[in-house]
């Protein structure tokens, strides 16, 4: 290795190496002047320590975060002095030659040290210098770790790591492509693919048993604190031969393994995970994606409320929540949380009555109801001394608005460990749902999933009643992946699609690969694709997907390092064919 920079890494220096001499190179943290004594620190990716000269002009005219290399000498130092938030505080390197390498500007855009609580845009537009910031640095180190990680498991079970294409075609996955103009085929258009989804099925056609990928994806959809803008990574796989349980198993195992090395001895759910039909996961959570470590279940009460005189509660869906021992709460406790509701949609606010020691009842709605539907909520809700029921009432929003009172009363009440992951398999979703928007039935997930009972249940049941073998696994409330059997057969692929209001035609021509495939005995196969962008923003407890990443957009798509998106040549236009509308 060439020593022409640096014999030694900043923070592995220890005082075995007292009395030797050393070269190291990295960037100037900071610069302190002790009563006529300057001191410098220098910092690279391994840590930081303190550089001292005899003479001080040799300190002069450098600038904090300039790249510089220094031979020296290093000594050890006085007990008085030891810095105990360093590796090197009992150590420091008395300078014999420095060297700037690249000098910085006197002003900086921001402190490194404090970058973290700079603006956003602002780090993003000086990305490199916020990646020297030593937490946003651990970040990406935890990352690769994590990648790493990932790999040395697929290949202990024996899958291949291959790569498929970038440019490929338009495919309906349920977001909106990038599409990419051809200059060579005037009018055509390659996109950027939203997963790899058509290319493992046809390794599986290949005669592939297993395979996998650290797979980039592309989707034009709109960003959340869970999702970057553009693009994304996913541990994708696929195996032959396999059914819904055996792929369940190896997301099990990736999940577990993973986060029970890197969950910094947080508890992680024990295998097998629990497992809920989509249809329970509505009824109990009021989402497909529950926070299981949030103790309360929602309560159905449309029969209870059935024959009711109450208006708003007749011919509607109605949910309950009971949460014991809240009956104490402030009326101003009460009122926020109905102004929560409200600001989520909820009109009218959120109904509730507190329940007393003698199973009487105080609340706005107490009034409007009958002794036999008092009754019935003792019964059916479980009720409780102290105890408050809230009711969630709407002809088609029910279960999404009690979902997310559901969180907030967890959040309000404290009711989250923050030291668990909370796993859980969501499946048997419905394959289809009506849309009023395109007015025809489409498909709820992944297109190219088998239907539960296969031809039988396309042609005998409504579209949907039919279910797919399709499954999400869920951590602490956040889809951590979604996968499927496959559809492998080319008749149940062309009536699922015909359902879906795609004639043969169209669907030999948009999925003409997979369409031809078929055809010459493809094998029965499944996967499942974990997103690795979420995994890294759990195990490192950040709010922001965006901190898990080197270079991310921001949550509008703009890429302010690079200046991206922007204009093009005329030149560039012609050559693709474009004109600009």
């Amino acid at each position: 290795m060439s020593m022409k920079y640096r014999t030694h890494k900043c923070g592995v220096l220890s005082e075995a190496e007292i009395g030797k001499e050393v070269r190291i190179a990295g960037f100037v943290e900071n610069i302190r002047d002790h009563g006529g004594v300057i001191f410098m620190d220098v910092r690279d990716m391994s840590g930081v320590i303190q550089v001292v000269s005899n003479d001080d002009s040799v300190f002069e005219g450098i600038t904090r975060e300039s790249s510089i290399t220094i031979l020296g000498t290093i000594r050890g130092r006085s007990e008085d002095d030891y810095n105990n938030r360093i590796s090197t505080g009992t150590i420091e390197l008395l300078v014999s030659d420095l060297e700037v390498l690249g000098r910085a500007n006197n002003v900086l855009p921001f402190e490194v040290m404090t970058s973290r609580e700079v603006s956003e845009d602002v780090r993003l537009k000086y990305r490199y210098l916020d990646l020297r910031n030593s937490k946003v640095r651990e970040n990406i180190i935890f990352r690769t770790k994590v990648i790493d990680y990932l790999r040395k498991i697929m290949k202990e079970d024996e899958f291949l790591e291959i790569q498929t294409p970038i440019l490929t075609a338009s495919s309906p996955e349920g977001a909106r492509d990038f599409i990419v103009p051809s200059r060579k085929f005037h009018g055509k258009f390659y996109a950027l693919p939203q997963a790899p989804q058509q290319f493992k099925q046809l390794l599986m056609c290949g005669g592939f048993d297993k395979y996998f990928q650290i797979a980039p994806c592309f989707r034009d959809e709109d960003a959340r604190s869970d999702r970057v803008y553009g693009e994304f990574y996913q541990l994708d796989f696929e195996m032959a031969f396999a059914d819904e349980e055996d792929v369940l198993k190896v997301g099990e195992k990736v999940f577990y393994e993973t986060f029970k090395e890197f969950g910094k001895g947080k508890k992680i759910s024990e295998r097998p995970f629990v497992r809920l039909s989509y249809k329970e996961s509505m009824e109990r959570f009021g989402t497909d994606k529950p926070d299981l470590r949030n103790p309360l279940e929602l309560v159905d009460l449309t029969e209870v409320f059935e024959e009711t005189t109450f208006r708003p509660f007749r011919g509607v869906t109605v949910k309950g929540i009971v949460v014991p021992g809240i009956a104490d709460k402030s009326n101003s406790w009460f009122n926020d949380l109905g102004d929560y509701a409200k600001s989520i949609g909820m009109s009218a606010g959120i109904g509730y009555f507190k329940v007393n020691d003698d199973m009487s009842f105080v609340g706005p709605i107490d009034k409007f109801l009958s002794d036999d539907e008092r009754d019935d909520l003792i019964e059916v809700g479980h009720l409780t001394p102290g105890s408050v029921i809230f009711f969630i009432a709407d002809r088609s929003n029910a279960y999404k608005y009690a979902g997310e009172i559901r969180e907030e009363l967890g959040r309000r009440l404290d009711l989250i460990d923050k030291d668990e992951f909370k796993f859980c398999i969501v499946k048997d979703f419905p394959m289809f749902e009506w849309s009023e928007e395109e007015e025809q039935y489409i498909f709820t997930h992944n297109p190219f999933s088998m239907p539960q009972g296969g031809m039988e249940a396309l042609t005998s049941k409504k579209p949907e009643e039919v279910l797919a073998y399709q499954f999400d696994f869920v951590c602490n409330g956040i889809e951590m992946a979604s996968g499927a059997v496959r559809n492998h057969d080319i008749e149940v692929m062309k009536k699922a699609f015909a359902i879906a209001g795609y004639d043969e035609a169209e669907i030999e021509k948009r999925f003409k690969a997979l369409y031809e495939a078929f055809k010459y005995g493809a094998p029965p196969h499944a996967g499942m694709a974990p997103g690795i962008d979420r995994m890294l923003m759990l195990l490192l407890d950040e709010e922001s997907i965006r901190e898990t990443i080197a270079f991310p957009m921001t949550a509008s798509g703009a890429d302010l390092l690079m200046q991206a998106p922007g204009d093009v040549s005329e030149l560039q236009l012609r050559e693709a064919h474009i004109k600009i509308r």
